[in-house]
């Protein structure tokens, strides 16, 4: 069993940068796959980034290449954390933020379907 717990969310002003974070719990972690996902007020929830087990595979979506980075930490006992820094945010940036953790860990993953365990979402707003 993997527990996310998201933080690092927040208002912030357009061009601005923030690094979410996610903090796993459990002996398995390092073994996932993670993703990030958002959803904005009145969408539909939408893939972000993708990173396999051992971080040798990263995927992103068009929206947010170049300007997002999605990194992980699977020092046991130390940390086991994955992290989403996003650097000049945009106001169609502004959504809620999910960690995400799939059991394959190979690979790294876009579609929901793949992922078994969620965090409860951070909340992200940019300002123009």
């Amino acid at each position: 069993q993997v527990q996310l717990v998201e933080s690092g969310g927040g208002l912030v002003q357009a061009g601005d940068s923030l690094r979410l974070s996610c903090a796993a719990s459990g002996r398995t972690f390092s073994n996932y796959a993670m993703g990030w996902f958002r959803r904005a007020p009145g969408k539909e929830r939408e893939f972000v980034a993708g990173i396999n087990w051992s971080g040798s595979s990263i995927i992103y979506a068009d929206s947010v290449k170049g300007r997002f980075t999605i990194s992980r930490d699977n020092r046991d006992n130390v940390k086991n954390t994955v992290y989403l820094q996003m650097n000049t945010l945009k106001p169609e940036d502004t959504a809620v933020y999910y960690c995400a953790g799939a059991i394959a860990g190979y690979g790294a993953w876009r579609s929901d379907r793949q992922y078994n365990y969620w965090g409860q979402g951070t909340q992200v707003t940019v300002s123009s």
